[in-house]
């Protein structure tokens, strides 16, 4: 009556299989490590720096437990945190010679303990949040000022270039602060001036002012577009702060606006926080300018003259110095994708897509330069490095930019991965950091297991004293509940942090409650006078539809958190909503699979091991007790 067929056993049996082994990964704890990675978007970290740095470890005599190239750094794991700090200093003289401008960032780390054996097989640990792991959290405050300025230089050029298509006169345009000043002669070229301006660009006010002979046109951002911008900056600062750090592989960043105009960067097991600020501060800046190909440029080159007036000295990457134009034509704003290509002549190259605007000012500037060199400068911490300089071979419409010459495969897609790499809407500083350091993680760690542990304890003792045997079964259902719950979040990688570790000793109490519904409804069916293979089967039945009620309404509440809240609320909302998923199947079909495999096979089963019970007909007179007996 009560058995399982052998297929459900299998599925069980793979269940534990498959949570023991991805659940032990988190048994092992963490070790100290050192990260390599790229203190420049130009310079590439591959698997040959794996080799370079086990050969600086040897020759220094520091024995690592390995060290692994993942994607985008190097990483190498060691015993203690003294070897660890040797290590570093090695590392560092042997890649950075110039410690004032380094080429790599080199950083304490913490990496897990677990054998090689299960990171084969994608058995990874839980990543801990900064709370439990260490690590560095900084307060950004983004300069809205800044944004709203380079917003006012934008609308400077547009207005330039729309009354230039139009022909429409004007004596001039400058910008005061954040208002673009047009200046006029006459009343009708201000006239058409203002409704073309007012037409194109709906978001600025148009205030036409003076009398005369001085006749002007302002024009300031209104305050519903002003917020916008602000809006758009401290987005567009947030995407770029993820795609350098994820680059530098830490491990489950948190990067997310804090009110109006700042942001919170946490980098989780990151402990050296002058590094942090590297990683953090590595966001380039992308921008185009005419190269300046004059006669004085040339001669300054050779080094016979100073540079002109107007014009900046680079370096071109491979083929040396080069002389720009101070005014910059577009920047990385108009710059929508990069990647790599081939052109017409099946030769590597870089396709570049611009946004609207960024293609109407390219197809101006490319029309009046055609045979001219246009250079890609791309700055970081200050400092400007030319990416290429093409040549304009004919006017580019469209929006789409191939550039093209002498570089490889690999080359062109290192350019377009460097174009891609994205810029600051607005500048940003550190206005508070802190660190918490691994001691107080680990003591956080602890503390949390001593709960879930102390809670699991109590639970299951108090189900066995009085479920009895179904109290053990009740227990060992329990355990394999919380088995799946932590293989669960270790599959999805997800981040555990304090209030997780609290939605996992809610989730016991909730998951045993099932058992008690069950366990009672047993009990239930055996005061009816059911036959206990009988009272089994239909307790079970019987409190399903009871279990799945309670739990579907929880995870209801759960979703309602997980979608609208953040941060440690939603960690929160994560391992609760799985931990009523997991709990559903071990106190239902795991339970089960117990008593059936204990109880299923005993065909004059006479009685069950599951405590008292209390018969309400326990204090009748003897007569009626035996009546009641014989009707049933």
């Amino acid at each position: 009556m009560n058995r399982y067929p052998l297929w459900k056993y299998a599925i069980l049996l793979v269940a534990l299989l498959i949570g023991t082994l991805y659940t032990l990964p988190n048994l092992f704890g963490e070790a100290p490590a050192v990260q390599v990675s790229s203190a420049k978007v130009t310079v590439k970290v591959d698997n040959s720096m794996t080799t370079r740095i086990e050969a600086a470890l040897e020759q220094a005599g520091i024995k690592a437990d390995f060290v692994q190239f993942d994607g985008n750094s190097v990483k190498a794991r060691f015993g203690d945190t003294d070897t660890q700090l040797k290590a570093k200093d090695v590392i560092s003289k042997e890649l950075n010679p110039n410690a004032a401008e380094p080429t790599y960032i080199v950083a304490l780390n913490l990496l897990s303990r677990s054998p090689q054996w299960l990171a084969s097989l994608h058995a990874n640990p839980m990543y801990l949040g900064l709370d439990l792991r260490g690590g560095v959290h900084f307060l950004m405050q983004v300069d809205m000022k800044a944004a709203l300025t380079k917003k006012a230089e934008s609308l400077t050029g547009d207005a330039r270039s729309m009354l230039r298509d139009k022909n429409i006169r004007h004596a001039g345009i400058s910008r005061d602060g954040n208002t673009v000043v047009i200046a006029f002669r006459d009343a009708e070229q201000r006239a058409a001036a203002t409704e073309l301006l007012q037409t194109q660009l709906p978001d600025v006010v148009w205030t036409p002012q003076g009398e005369g002979s001085e006749l002007q046109l302002s024009g300031s951002l209104a305050p519903k577009a002003q917020v916008a911008v602000q809006d758009a900056a401290i987005k567009q600062n947030i995407t770029t702060l993820h795609n350098r750090v994820n680059e530098l592989g830490v491990a489950e960043p948190v990067i997310q606006q804090q009110g109006a105009d700042r942001v919170v960067v946490q980098l989780p097991g990151v402990q050296d926080t002058a590094k942090a600020k590297d990683i953090i501060g590595r966001t380039a800046t992308l921008e185009l300018r005419m190269v300046d190909d004059g006669s004085e440029s040339l001669e300054a080159l050779k080094g016979n003259g100073p540079v002109p007036f107007g014009t900046e000295r680079f370096i071109d990457r491979g083929f040396g110095p080069i002389i720009v134009k101070r005014q910059v034509v577009l920047t990385g704003d108009a710059l929508v994708d990069a990647q790599p290509g081939f052109d017409e002549n099946h030769s590597p190259s870089v396709d570049l897509t611009l946004d609207a605007k960024g293609a109407r000012i390219m197809k101006d500037l490319s029309r009046e330069n055609v045979g001219k060199r246009m250079a890609i400068i791309l700055f970081e911490k200050g400092k400007g490095e030319v990416v290429t300089a093409p040549v304009i071979r004919s006017e580019l419409s469209g929006g789409r930019i191939k550039i093209s010459g002498a570089m490889t495969t690999q080359e062109a897609s290192d350019t377009a991965l460097l174009l891609r790499a994205g810029s600051l809407a607005a500048p940003m500083e550190i206005i508070e950091e802190r660190t918490i350091g691994p001691s107080l993680g680990k003591e956080n760690i602890e503390k949390g297991i001593a709960s879930v542990t102390w809670g699991f304890a109590a639970v299951a003792a108090f189900m066995c004293v009085y479920y009895l045997l179904f109290g053990v079964f009740s227990s060992l259902a329990l355990g394999f509940n919380l088995l799946l719950l932590i293989a669960a979040l270790s599959m999805m990688q997800a981040t555990l942090s304090l209030p997780g570790i609290a939605a996992i000793a809610l989730v016991l109490g909730m998951a045993i409650d099932s058992n008690v519904l069950i366990n009672e409804r047993v009990r239930e069916e055996l005061r009816g006078g059911e036959s206990p293979q009988q009272a089994i089967r239909l307790g079970y039945e019987r409190a399903w539809a009871t279990i799945l009620d309670s739990n579907v309404t929880t995870l209801i509440a759960g979703v309602s958190l997980l979608v609208f809240g953040s941060g440690p609320i939603k960690g929160f909302a994560v391992v609760h909503c799985l931990g009523i998923l997991t709990s559903m199947f071990s106190s239902v079909v795991f339970s089960r699979g117990l008593v059936n495999l204990w109880y299923g096979r005993q065909k004059k089963l006479k009685s069950v091991s599951i405590g008292q019970i209390w018969r309400p007909d326990a204090d009748k007179p003897a007569a009626e007790t035996t009546d009641v007996a014989a009707k049933a």
